[in-house]
């Protein structure tokens, strides 16, 4: 029976998230862990390079501020540290005054390298929606590479 759970674990697909805001990340866990996802969770930057290093995962979800992180530097340090990994970034940053523009933040981690953004809160089947076309994506470029090379 043991050995039949850990081969089910080991084709789950490994979701790193990356969060100082430990109910979001729990959230995060419980929902996607329920369906099929194996889940890492980190509580911030650092904690979640040190987990890139140490494991494998086909997908990263990112806050985009932290402490001890600037902003868009942990999209970035991400991206270069796992460039084919696709990364989720999410942010729940608000202005205090919506009457002057405000920079996308969302809109530039994708010049940063991530694939897709969320805004906080985002529903669960939204989350889902992404992290599905992330995949999805991601396996098309490694099956396309295959076939040329």
């Amino acid at each position: 029976m043991q050995q039949n759970v850990q081969a089910r674990r080991d084709d789950m697909p490994h979701i790193l998230v990356v969060d100082d805001d430990s109910m979001v990340c729990m959230a995060i866990d419980v929902y996607l862990e329920r369906h099929n996802f194996q889940v890492t969770l980190a509580d911030g930057g650092e904690a979640g390079l040190r987990a890139l290093e140490d494991g494998k995962f086909d997908l990263m979800i990112v806050d985009i501020f932290m402490p001890h992180m600037r902003g868009f530097e942990s999209i970035r340090i991400f991206h270069e540290r796992a460039p084919t990994v696709p990364l989720i970034a999410m942010s729940g940053y608000a202005f205090a005054n919506l009457n002057s523009p405000a920079p996308d933040f969302l809109r530039m981690t994708l010049e940063l390298g991530a694939s897709r953004c969320l805004r906080k809160p985002f529903t669960p089947v939204a989350l889902l929606a992404v992290i599905n076309e992330c995949l999805s994506e991601a396996r098309s470029r490694r099956s396309g590479t295959a076939q040329v090379g």
